[in-house]
């Protein structure tokens, strides 16, 4: 089908999976162009390439070889309103229309492909997986979540040997997906804004592993059926013998045929120890030499905005982290007093959707209460219009941490200058992330 297709219009190209695909199609040779709501250091990043991107909701903008039906598709993320102009022109005018999911699904169809779903950590277990295949010499196509610190990219492009692809559960678009190997790593709670109930989720999961072709792995606990992984349990895959050495993982894993001792992660978190099991494990079973998937784990640098070191010294440390859900807190919580014990820290904290926040408030409260001061900020609303009575300052009222405080963005960097904390962590995955270099000067400049 995208044989016939030259020009390829994306609606919110700079949504971290349309970037991804919009990189693909140029780098297959399609013409790319699109819109999005506003400039940001991804879509500049991706008009270095020679994409042309606007940010007016305007048909005037389109340029003219992309108003060709026949020629033309137009891909948009279910994150764009149905009021929106362009796309109600595409749809008047008959154009091919495609949410970005059922595009991964043209793509990966007829490839081999690995998946990864999961409410938390598929971003970081998809981009270690990525990194493992290709430095163990594999010609892989990735679509990641986020940006890889090892090729500064969400996209990695070797080859169509295998496909690498996020699995991603909000508006069900990975069941678009047929992988032949995929990892579930959680099934939480969340995106009830689209699944109303948590079971109707669980069941959405249930469905995409009855899509899995050859192998399903399975964080050990969850209520499916397949390969286990987990941490000093009895998983089949299972990390054993865990230490830890100046900020990094030394840990043996544990398979159904072979010990392989001393793996090193330079992440902190169970959770990332977690996701590097997961990573590895696909690996293996889709036939990577261990030598080769161990050196290229010790080498793994991480993902923007997972536990992202921006200073470390021995002054202040500051981590930049995407947590937006109560469990993804509690794990960044976990990772820095493992890593940083008996330090104080200050988190500043941007919720994200009116109806995340209203749906887990109770265990944001508890998530929040856990660091020794908070910053809190306005809900970033996304797609979403306000709720009558949610608020930062509802949630502010139910976290129990003697110093907490509602600030604006005008007034945070003030605030935080005032802290004594020696550990201060961003967190959330709304606009928080462009504050992250002021901040940083800000720290640094004391």
């Amino acid at each position: 089908m995208l044989e016939n297709i030259q020009h390829i219009y994306f609606i919110g190209i700079g949504g971290i999976g349309m970037s991804a695909l919009a990189r693909y199609f140029k780098h297959i040779g399609k013409d790319i162009s699109g819109y999005d709501k506003t400039s940001t250091p991804l879509t500049q990043d991706i008009e270095q390439l020679g994409i042309i991107i606007h940010y007016q909701d305007n048909v005037a903008e389109i340029p003219q070889s992309f108003l060709e039906p026949e020629k033309t598709l137009i891909i948009y993320t279910p994150a764009i309103p149905d009021d929106h102009k362009e796309l109600n022109y595409f749809r008047v005018n008959n154009f091919m229309i495609k949410k970005r999911a059922e595009v991964l699904g043209i793509i990966t169809r007829g490839i081999y492909t690995l998946a990864v779903a999961g409410t938390h950590g598929k971003t970081t277990t998809t981009a270690i997986l990525a990194h493992l295949l290709k430095q163990s010499g594999a010609k892989v196509t990735a679509f990641l979540g986020g940006i890889s610190e090892n090729y500064a990219s969400n996209l990695i492009y070797e080859g169509d040997e295998v496909v690498v692809v996020e699995a991603d559960e909000f508006d069900r678009s990975f069941l678009q997906l047929h992988p032949d190997i995929a990892a579930i790593t959680s099934m939480d709670a969340d995106h009830l804004d689209i699944y109303k109930k948590a079971n109707n989720l669980e069941a959405s999961f249930i469905e995409f592993s009855s899509r899995v072709k050859d192998h399903l792995l399975v964080c050990n606990g969850l209520p499916l059926t397949g390969i286990t992984y987990g941490i000093n349990d009895q998983s089949d895959y299972c990390a054993i013998n865990i230490r830890i050495d100046n900020g990094t993982y030394i840990f043996d894993l544990r398979t159904p045929t072979e010990l392989i001792k001393d793996l090193h992660l330079n992440l902190p978190g169970r959770h990332n120890l977690l996701n590097a099991i997961t990573a590895f494990a696909i690996a293996k079973l889709y036939g990577s030499p261990t030598a080769a998937l161990a050196k290229a784990l010790f080498s793994f640098k991480g993902v923007k905005r997972r536990f992202t070191y921006q200073i470390k010294n021995d002054t202040v440390t500051y981590i930049d982290d995407y947590a937006h859900h109560p469990t993804e807190i509690n794990a960044l919580h976990q990772a820095i007093r493992e890593m940083h014990p008996q330090k104080r820290i200050l988190a500043i904290f941007q919720p994200h959707l009116y109806s995340r926040t209203q749906d887990f408030v109770s265990d944001f409260a508890d998530s929040l209460s856990q660091f020794d001061e908070l910053l809190l900020l306005d809900i970033y609303p996304a797609r979403e219009l306000p709720i009558v009575g949610v608020t930062s300052e509802w949630l502010l009222d139910q976290i129990t941490s003697e110093h907490k405080e509602l600030v604006s963005k005008k007034n945070l960097i003030k605030k935080i200058l005032e802290s004594k904390a020696e550990i201060i962590t961003t967190v959330g995955a709304g606009d928080i992330g462009r504050e992250v270099e002021k901040i940083k000067e800000a720290l640094l400049a004391i």
